[in-house]
């Protein structure tokens, strides 16, 4: 345990799945270190979810320096080494952070992969499985345990200007525009948000305003479906997940979110990616996978995600 007087880093730089997987570790690192002054070492999409968790004294936005911008790699050097951490937390580890780790003088303690680390993990296959489990397992030897996810309670918004009818079931059907392996067919979505209507739920769907050419389909097929594209924060996504019958989604980053909430949710992956590493971590994720998913019919996806939903909240039209 630390005192008062001491000082750690935490790095997290990465996407915003990625980052969301980090925020157990991050709770449980400011649980080991109650008194200390934590600062977090992030980029700007992560400043507000940095903010708002609670477990920061204080917040870094790293420009991420081109390595032959001299000038930016020298202000970091000096900005780290006057800070005068004791300890840094690597949740990031790649070779950049890891390039970070050399830029102290003297070297504090360090847990992470970096050579020479103090608590340095060490294991080959540390990244074969889920980053989350990585991250716990290199907290372990830096006598961190009992990580679990965080559940995102702090993550709190106003959704009672939407029209919302109980029960809903939220759709997320996009993902990165540099991914299109990752989606499937907006039609097919259309006739899962059908099959959900005849059964009593609400089809509520949810994505950026660059995804709004997959919900327009959608709602094109389902009139009765409620399109919030490009009117949702963060933390909207949260609240509506926390109080939805559940989720049925793409491998994209609100899933992440979606999952963490303890919410029924099931998300759908190609031969592209692999959900051991990959899939959103919480009570209740399930994941089907089909390596083309345009193969994947509208009728499996309702039959995967039916087990998934408990009919004791208000789901029995589902069953």
């Amino acid at each position: 345990m630390t005192s008062a007087q001491d000082k750690i880093l935490v790095i997290k730089l990465g996407a915003l799945g990625d980052f969301i997987q980090a925020l157990g570790p991050m709770a449980a690192i400011r649980k080991h270190h109650p008194n200390a002054h934590i600062t977090i070492l992030t980029t700007k999409p992560f400043e507000n979810f940095a903010k708002d968790c609670g477990y920061f004294n204080e917040i870094w936005l790293d420009d991420r320096p081109r390595i032959t911008n001299v000038i930016s790699w020298i202000a970091l050097r000096t900005k780290l080494n006057s800070a005068k951490f004791n300890r840094v937390y690597d949740l990031q580890n790649n070779d950049r952070t890891g390039f970070y780790y050399k830029l102290f003088s003297p070297k504090p303690e360090w847990s992470g992969i970096a050579k020479g680390a103090s608590h340095r993990n060490a294991n080959p296959d540390r990244s074969v499985g889920h980053a989350f489990d990585g991250h716990a397992e290199t907290l372990a030897i830096a006598g961190i345990k009992e990580i679990k996810p965080d559940p995102l309670l702090w993550m709190v918004e106003d959704t009672s200007h939407f029209a919302l009818n109980q029960p809903y079931i939220l759709l997320v059907p996009g993902c990165a525009p540099e991914r299109p392996e990752k989606r499937w067919p907006s039609d097919k979505y259309g006739r899962l948000a059908n099959m959900l209507v005849k059964r009593g739920f609400q089809p509520v769907l949810i994505g950026t305003k660059a995804e709004a050419d997959a919900t327009q389909i959608i709602v094109h097929a389902c009139p009765e479906a409620l399109d919030l594209t490009g009117q949702t924060s963060l933390k909207h996504i949260v609240t509506l997940a926390r109080h939805s019958a559940g989720a049925i989604g793409n491998d994209t980053g609100p899933m992440h979110l979606i999952g963490a909430t303890g919410t029924p949710c099931l998300v759908l992956f190609s031969g592209h990616s692999n959900p051991v590493k990959h899939a959103p971590k919480g009570g209740r994720v399930s994941v089907l996978q089909e390596d083309d998913l345009k193969d994947l019919k509208s009728e499996d996806v309702l039959n995967a995600f039916e087990p998934c939903v408990e009919p004791t909240k208000g789901n029995e039209n589902l069953h």
